[in-house]
């Protein structure tokens, strides 16, 4: 297959590292990844061999989208929980929990560390051992394709009193970690990476102190990360941040019992909290509704309801930003679970003028931009994106995988250093278009495809699993 201009050698591998990222707990239905088992896995054995056979889905242009679905569990609330309930004394019971493969990798992680975990599906108990519990693991930790589990679960492993060694697949591989590492060292772990910054990371634990650490970029992983580690530290810990992100680790650790208070931008936590085992509730993932969202703007004749969906304000922005842009959007229910607000969402299709993601609402947004810049397409004035230079350390450089897709279905669209300019009023071709081993970029042209002029074919298509396995049964059920 042809590959973009420019894109990174590595970006041929992708698709591979996706399928090798849910080995661990898809192994029993390899063919859903496209893959045929040619060796046996036992205990101690070689990692197996597997014969490659990426899948590809095919997608039909859409009549209308409409009918009423729930989602799975919020991704970012889902690791949360497990993190938090491993150092909580006692059972925590967790249901919706997300059924991405990178949640699971948390899940496999905690494990490794010496917690109880039970259940399967989307129910889990995991057996807090109180904040000093955890063991040390026999082996290597494997975060798989999560860079939420390696950033996030880096602040507790630097408080242990013991060495641990995290490391991911070959996409998260490439990804940098200095911007945990630094805060983390000033608290006094030792750390040691590839060429500095890049997993497998090596964390020497020990006694922390607490910190006044400012964010140099927005980012709710690292923001996390250092107030993971402050809650094993004598003292107040603080992360001041220069755009809001997303707060739910202040919810999650305030419904466990951690202190936390919040003003304006900066974030404390006092050490050595006392966290209560809690019975929880995950919201669906607002970020796997965004597909469908803009499925239904997307395609004339659609409506489309979408219950318990997770609308906390710092994540609620897409929703702000696509009625700005004169989207049918009504909330017909909210209510509060456990500090996180959720509601059922009915969508219309609409005609959009198009707009601007820049600054701020770039951090809110920044998992949705693929999504949003295929719907930008089809506005009327189209879409600019700035400062989003984020993009391009994600599971691919996702400004340029975007940008190649669009010119795959015949969409113009102008890649800048932190971003993209796309024109309104495009008409969209039928093609064949190349995920990368990206969930999102796999998606989101498949949304686009409902537009198109004929059938489009989406290679590389399990990787839609990492984060959202049942997608592709999703859209095939409101599509018509």
């Amino acid at each position: 297959m042809r590959r973009a201009a420019n894109l990174p050698a590595a970006a041929g591998n992708a698709r591979k590292a996706a399928c090798l990222a849910l080995l661990p707990f898809f192994i029993s239905r390899l063919g859903a990844c496209g893959g045929r088992l040619l060796t046996p896995v036992s205990q101690g054995t070689p990692p197996p061999r597997v014969e490659w056979n990426f899948m590809q889905k095919r997608i039909l242009p859409a009549r209308a989208v409409s009918g009423e679905i729930g989602l799975p569990g919020d991704k970012s609330i889902s690791h949360r929980y497990a993190m938090i309930a491993a150092l909580a004394d006692g059972p925590s019971r967790i249901r919706n929990y997300s059924t991405g493969a990178d949640c699971h990798s948390t899940l496999g992680c905690v494990r490794a560390l010496g917690i109880q975990v039970e259940g399967s599906g989307t129910e889990f108990t995991i057996h807090g051992r109180g904040l000093n519990g955890l063991r040390a693991p026999a082996a290597d930790l494997d975060a798989g394709n999560s860079g939420s589990t390696i950033r996030m679960l880096s602040g507790i492993l630097a408080a242990q009193p013991f060495r641990t060694r995290i490391f991911g697949d070959e996409s998260l591989s490439r990804r940098p970690m200095r911007r945990i590492m630094t805060p983390l060292e000033q608290m006094g772990a030792r750390l040691s990476a590839r060429d500095g910054q890049y997993p497998p990371i090596e964390i020497e634990g020990g006694r922390l102190k607490p910190i006044d650490y400012v964010l140099p970029v927005a980012s709710a992983q690292v923001k996390t990360c250092v107030l993971f580690a402050g809650m094993f530290a004598e003292g107040v810990t603080s992360v001041t941040e220069p755009e809001r992100s997303r707060d739910h680790t202040e919810i999650a650790l305030r419904e466990f019992g951690a202190e936390v208070v919040t003003a304006g931008r900066r974030i404390s936590i006092a050490g050595q909290p006392k966290l209560e085992a809690r019975d929880l509730v995950v919201p669906s993932d607002l970020s796997s509704a965004a597909f469908f969202i803009a499925a239904a703007l997307l395609v004339p004749g659609s409506k489309l309801t979408i219950r318990g969906v997770g609308l906390n304000p710092t994540r609620s922005a897409l929703l702000d930003f696509l009625t700005g842009m004169g989207a049918n959007i009504r909330i017909p229910k909210l209510e509060s679970a456990n500090g996180e607000l959720v509601g059922e969402i009915v969508v219309e299709h609409s005609a959009l003028k198009g707009g601007v993601i820049e600054g701020g609402l770039t951090a809110a947004l920044i998992d949705e931009i693929p999504v949003m810049a295929v719907l930008g397409a089809a506005t009327e004035e189209g879409l600019i994106v700035k400062n989003a230079g984020e993009l391009r350390l994600k599971e691919t450089d996702r400004i340029k995988t975007v940008v190649e897709n669009f010119r795959r279905m015949g969409v113009a669209a102008e890649e800048t250093p932190d971003g993209l300019i796309v024109p309104g009023r495009q008409t969209f071709r039928a093609a064949s278009f190349d995920s990368f081993g990206d969930h999102r970029i796999a998606m989101a042209f498949a949304v686009g495809a409902l537009r198109a002029g004929g059938e489009s074919v989406i290679e590389g298509a399990e990787s839609a699993s990492i984060s959202f396995p049942e997608f592709w049964n999703t859209l095939s059920g409101i599509t018509r």
